[in-house]
């Protein structure tokens, strides 16, 4: 029940963009089993630091004492398992999504092993003996290109006003602009 109303509250502060579609809403599902993975991990230590004997108990683990202690583990294991079947019907329905859009396995390959992504997106395959200067993303090759651009630019400008300094002021002079 509890879990209900959880979902129930996160509803109301969803972003309207994880709305708009099927697909973003199992995006979102799939955050909110990123979430769900996150408590079922800590419910399974606490449930562990419970079963042990309250003798090796540290001064900092603020753990209950006799009888509270198995109704604590009771509490917590439930709650485990709710999670734990929470987080498979979410995974299911995501793979069910995946099958009735009929997206190709390959769409969604995890990279190879040992692949970091560039700072700035996607970049080109690392050839054999390049120097690193080809494995930049796509917004680095555009900041690249948009800066030569302005230095073609800025160099032409001044090639132009060194022509007409030696032409002598005319009609055409561009420095009065």
């Amino acid at each position: 029940m509890t879990s209900t109303l959880e979902q129930e509250a996160e509803a109301l502060d969803i972003d309207p963009i994880w709305t708009t579609s099927r697909t973003a809403r199992q995006i979102y599902a799939l955050g909110v089993v990123e979430k769900d993975i996150t408590r079922l991990l800590s419910l399974a230590a606490s449930s562990i630091s419970l079963l042990t004997l309250p003798q090796t108990d540290g001064p900092d683990d603020n753990l209950p004492q006799g009888e509270e202690r198995s109704e604590q583990f009771v509490l917590e294991v439930s709650e485990y398992f709710e999670r734990l079947d929470s987080i498979q019907g979410a995974i299911r329905s995501s793979l069910a999504h995946i099958r009735h859009a009929r997206i190709a396995p390959s769409a969604i390959n995890a990279p190879p092993p040992g692949f970091i992504p560039p700072s700035l997106g996607v970049g080109l395959p690392q050839i054999q003996g390049d120097d690193g200067k080809k494995n930049r993303g796509l917004q680095e090759e555009r900041i690249e290109r948009d800066a030569w651009q302005g230095i073609l630019g800025a160099l032409t400008r001044l090639k132009a006003a060194q022509d007409a300094a030696k032409n002598g002021p005319g009609p055409s002079n561009s420095m009065e602009e």
